[in-house]
């Protein structure tokens, strides 16, 4: 299937390693030009350079914190200036501290709140205008599926990411009618360095080993296995494509059946 994604530009968000990088490579393979960010220079180098090797595409690469609203700017303009504009926005951000309710002070939450939230707020403000005067545009939320199933001990996530799916839904209504869709994607258990560090997070208090309780996670998913990043990047692929163009305000969940609502 040709995703007609040949010589578009993308700006993905923290995406130096795990889902987001595998968002950026799979964009990349499709022929998309793409800039990507992290707060660390030489893995988001390193990432960089091995897009450029497999893909022989355009790839821009800058520092930044998405929880300040200088270093967005910054990246924002920056992409634009290189590339001319950006079709396409995918934001992620790395997760907040786990913990339950008792365990967060408001500096705790604010933090929360500015880089889970308020990132996707600022990236998407940073680029609507653009791609309105265009006529064309996608813009993919990454989550958590605790957007419909919250998890225990995840409060910050639970709360900010169901705050960023519901812009995702009032963002697609207000923008429909200019050729953009907005979509939200909601990974389950990926196996990436969050999921390992959350299990190891657990270790301790649960007396056993990490080893342990990613394999009992997978054991409370139908599939019997953690999904990969190139799986869930997949799914934003074709968000990003022409062939999802009628497809806008929806959550999809890539959860290998998790998530046990129905709705």
């Amino acid at each position: 299937m040709d995703l007609g994604l040949t010589g578009k530009t993308a700006l993905v968000a923290a995406s130096s390693q795990g889902m987001g990088k595998a968002v950026a490579m799979g964009l990349a393979r499709e022929g998309v030009r793409v800039a990507i960010c992290a707060r660390g220079r030489e893995r988001l180098e390193a990432t960089a350079e091995e897009i450029r090797n497999e893909t022989q595409v355009d790839v821009f690469a800058q520092t930044a914190d998405l929880s300040k609203v200088d270093d967005i700017t910054r990246l924002v303009q920056a992409a634009r200036e290189h590339f001319g504009h950006i079709d396409i926005l995918v934001c992620n951000a790395g997760g907040p501290p786990p913990g339950n309710f008792l365990d967060f002070d408001d500096s705790a939450w604010q933090a929360a709140f500015e880089l889970n939230l308020a990132s996707a707020i600022r990236l998407c403000r940073a680029v609507v205008s653009d791609m309105k005067a265009r006529g064309w545009g996608r813009i993919i939320t990454i989550t958590s599926m605790s957007v419909k199933q919250p998890i225990p001990g995840l409060i910050l996530s639970n709360v900010m990411r169901a705050g960023v799916n519901g812009m995702v839904k009032t963002l697609a209504d207000e923008l429909a009618p200019y050729g953009i869709t907005v979509n939200n994607v909601m990974p389950g258990s990926i196996l990436t360095q969050r999921i390992v560090s959350l299990a190891e997070h657990r270790e301790e208090e649960a007396n056993t080993t990490t080893e342990e309780i990613l394999d009992h996670i997978a054991q409370e998913i139908p599939m019997k296995r953690l999904g990969n990043p190139e799986e869930f990047a997949n799914v934003v692929v074709f968000l990003a494509s022409e062939r999802a163009s009628y497809v806008t305000g929806t959550a999809i969940q890539v959860d290998g059946g998790r998530i046990r609502s129905a709705w």
